[in-house]
């Protein structure tokens, strides 16, 4: 009897522990610090040119299944007009990540964002890009005429979405 009740009392433990666990490994989390200073490149690779990473726009997170994720915006500075027009930041990934919708596996990308006129509603297309310069995915990019002074580049993280990447007023899905 008290080696079923011990086992019970074990099973109840388990039981009770496993949703907070869930749900701790749900969600993203955002890295800073010496974690964030050791990730983030100097430089990228992108179609045969080295281009500066802009550590000021740059973010380092943990996700849900504890790989890390960098992103960070690039500086085109001095380029052809065909990588500036292509390329406003740099992502890579040690697990699979979905960004608004497109599965990535690990590896480094490059990525753009297509901004309509100042004054339009309309969404902004970002496209995603392996270092060689091919088309991996794209999607629309989310106008949130709610943010007051955008950044450049911002992470809110959630819970329940995972987490929206903000690139000015323009976010999409990351999970």
């Amino acid at each position: 009897m008290k080696r079923f009740i011990g086992l019970v009392s074990v099973a109840l433990v388990i039981l009770i522990g496993a949703p907070r666990s869930a749900c701790a490994q749900g969600a993203f989390t955002q890295l800073t610090g010496k974690a964030f200073e050791s990730a983030i490149p100097n430089d990228f690779y992108l179609e045969g040119n080295r281009i500066p990473v802009e550590h000021r726009n740059a973010a380092l997170l943990k996700t849900p299944r504890g790989a890390r994720l960098v992103l960070a915006l690039i500086d085109t500075t001095g380029y052809s007009s065909q990588i500036k027009q292509k390329y406003i930041g740099m992502l890579i990934t040690e697990g699979a990540v979905s960004v608004c919708s497109v599965p990535l596996n690990v590896g480094s990308y490059g990525f753009g964002l297509e901004k309509p006129a100042p004054t339009s509603s309309e969404d902004a297309k970002f496209h995603l890009y392996n270092q060689a310069g091919e088309t991996v995915g794209e999607c629309a990019a989310k106008k949130d005429s709610a943010v007051k002074q955008p950044k450049p580049l911002n992470v809110v993280l959630s819970k329940e979405a995972g987490a929206s990447l903000y690139l000015g007023r323009y976010f999409l899905e990351l999970k």
